[in-house]
């Protein structure tokens, strides 16, 4: 008896997971001849073996719901109109929404936190969906443990690409990995992963820093210091302390150890308006040096604050710049000369991207650069 009894069961699973993939379809809001979730992809998300996933697969396939082809996949059919084996033959519950409700896409964009810079980058997502007739959906990751949630569960819940600002991370994450690997329409912002090949739209970090540190040299500065978090393995940071020494040594300037400081514990934003203890030390123990590059704009507003309170004229005695332009570096004692990250363009870019891959492009991984630019205001003598 337990024998006979082993079918059905297995029998009623392979149904049930045939149920689930037909509420993917709809809640993805796919289209004829888009791909349908794989079976492997269909074992790892409820827990069931392969064996099971290629039945329910080749039962939505014999009812014409599907179609399969060798080592590209599923497909959902584009055979519509009428007969009983269909997407007409759904349930209520199941079928097609109106022709003008499936146009309207679902995009997910995940921040790392709330601040100025993130604010505008989720401020031209908005106006981006809007223009791909798209819904917005934002998620604010509180650390990488439940980025790796959000991502989950956006893609279950049907999401139809996803547009990450990843947390502080020294290489890409298991579950941004997974989804790649399952061709998943992902775009990643502000970042980039070097050892793997993923879409990706970040600021010219190198450039920026190159260009200001010229910029700087060109106002007549030699003595040039340096000061940032620590690099962490963090491609931005990495990427304007190179550009910041090779622009000194394209300018036959030598590079002064003493010059370059690492904080031993990040910028804390929270008190930028008051003097911070290690970049007092830094600056005392340097006062040879006449101009100095932060590794972002609230390093930079710290360090003007610090200057001001230790009675060193900004800027007179010491010129301090920044990075990213955030809104306090215009409104800082000695308004902040800075490098600009255009938001505006780094969201444009990252939508177009990503609806590319939502519209089933093949083109092999892109990466975007954009420029940053200057602003000029009242720190560099």
């Amino acid at each position: 008896m337990k024998n006979a009894h082993a079918p059905k069961k297995s029998n009623q699973l392979y149904l049930q997971i045939a149920d689930k993939v037909l509420g993917i379809i709809e809640n993805r809001r796919l289209q004829p001849h888009d791909p349908v979730p794989s079976e492997g992809e269909l074992a790892k998300l409820f827990g069931v073996s392969r064996m099971t996933s290629k039945l329910a697969l080749e039962r939505l396939a014999d009812q014409g719901l599907v179609y399969r082809l060798p080592r590209r996949g599923t497909f959902l059919s584009g055979q519509q109109d009428g007969g009983a084996s269909n997407i007409g033959a759904l349930p209520p519950e199941s079928k097609a929404l109106p022709k003008e409700e499936k146009q309207n896409k679902q995009i997910a964009l995940i921040v790392p936190h709330l601040s100025d810079y993130t604010s505008k980058i989720i401020a031209a997502a908005e106006s981006e969906a809007r223009k791909h007739d798209s819904d917005l959906i934002l998620k604010i990751s509180k650390d990488k443990e439940d980025e790796d949630r959000c991502l989950q569960r956006l893609v279950e819940g049907g999401i139809s690409g996803i547009i990450l600002f990843p947390q502080g991370r020294k290489t890409c994450s298991d579950q941004v990995l997974r989804l790649k690997l399952q061709q998943f329409p992902i775009v990643i912002i502000d970042r980039i992963f070097r050892e793997v090949q993923i879409d990706c739209v970040y600021h010219d970090h190198y450039l920026g820093s190159y260009q200001m540190t010229k910029y700087l040299i060109e106002k007549g500065h030699r003595e040039i210091g340096y000061t940032s978090n620590a690099i962490d393995n963090i491609t931005s940071r990495e990427e304007r302390y190179q550009g910041y020494i090779q622009s000194l040594l394209d300018h036959a300037i030598p590079v002064k150890n003493q010059y370059i400081h690492f904080r031993s514990v990040p910028c804390d934003t929270r008190r930028i308006n008051e003097s911070d203890p290690e970049q007092e030390t830094f600056m005392h123990d340097n006062p040879q040096m006449t101009a100095l590059l932060c590794g972002d704009d609230h390093i930079a507003i710290s360090t003007l604050n610090t200057a001001l309170s230790m009675g060193i004229s900004v800027p007179d005695k010491l010129s301090i710049v920044g990075f990213s332009d955030i809104q306090l570096s215009a409104l800082s004692p000695i308004p902040l000369t800075t490098v600009r990250q255009d938001t505006g363009q780094l969201a444009q870019s990252a939508f177009n991207l990503l609806m590319k891959r939502v519209n089933h492009s093949l083109e092999k991984q892109i990466t975007i650069k954009i420029q940053t630019t200057i602003v000029e205001r009242k720190s560099v003598r």
